[in-house]
Formats: structure tokens, sequence, C-alpha cells
């Protein structure tokens, strides 16, 4: 199998968590397994379960209980919340580490440390514990300046209009 890309797809703009998503049913439609982990957008409802339809070639998880998104959510809320969230980085790690899938799409990961709930490091941990073979996907609105030596490709989508 040809060497895992690292590829980050960041900005303002609308369609980040689009292009990740594209790039999983494109890996799908070449014969890839794929997996993907929703943060900080609650359980996903809808879209998840339109997703859950490309099983079992496509994977979709959400770890977060409630259905509105972190941000909405009260300070005590949150909390319990960033607990489910870092189940779900444990998951991410073990799909890591066992070469769980082919391609694996964190979405809004870098979020996770706009909001405090994983450091700059914990997620740098994260990408270099990734299986060469792996192609790695991460999203969010900020890029992490850390990540840069480990990325392959880094995509910064804005919104002009």
């Amino acid at each position: 199998m040809e060497k895992g890309q690292i590829v980050i797809i960041c900005g303002e703009g609308k369609g980040k968590t689009s292009a990740a998503i594209g790039r999983g049913i494109f890996g799908a439609s070449k014969g890839k397994s794929v997996i993907i982990i929703q943060f900080l957008k609650g359980k996903g409802g809808e879209q998840i379960d339109f997703i859950k339809r490309l099983e079992p070639e496509i994977k979709i998880f959400s770890f977060e209980k409630s259905d509105m998104n972190y941000q909405s959510l009260s300070p005590e809320e949150q909390q319990e919340e960033a607990m489910n969230i870092r189940n779900g980085m444990n998951f991410a790690r073990k799909v890591m580490t066992t070469s769980g899938c082919d391609i694996l799409i964190l979405d809004e990961v870098l979020g996770l440390v706009d909001r405090d709930i994983i450091t700059q490091e914990e997620l740098t941990a994260l990408v270099e514990a990734k299986d060469e073979d792996m192609e790695l996907v991460l999203t969010g609105i900020h890029m992490c300046d850390s990540l840069y030596p480990y990325a392959d490709d880094v995509v910064k989508i804005d919104t002009l209009k």
C-alpha cells in the first residue's frame, strides 16, 4: 500500500467537512475503508444518519451525547461533553495504532485545541501515532502550527462572498 498522507482542511469558510467527506467517498469508491469521527457538532442527527447508509465502506462516529453543538451548551454541559469527546479521541488513537481503516477523517478536531479540550501537544502526539499507510484528514477553523511539519497538504477554505 502507498504511504498515507496527512491532509489538513482549515479556514473560516464553509465546506471543510464536505471536502473531507468527499475525500472519504472517493477513497471508498477505490475500495478503501473509511472512518469518520466528528467532534463539536453534537450527535449529528440527519447528516450522520445519511452517511451511515454508506456502511460498511464508510463508518461515522460521534461520541457526543447532546443534540446541540458544543458552543451552545452551558459550561457544566460542556465539561461533561468534553469527557465524551476525549473518549472519541481515545477511539481515534486506537484506530490509528491498529490500522483500523485506510482513511481516517477527524472532523473538527482542530477546534478541540481552540476550546482547550485537548492541547496542541496532544493533537501532535496523535498525528505522530498514525500508521504510515493510513491517510489522515483533519478539519477545523484554525491550523495548529505544530502540525505543519507533518502535513502533506494544507487546504485553506475561505468564503469570499
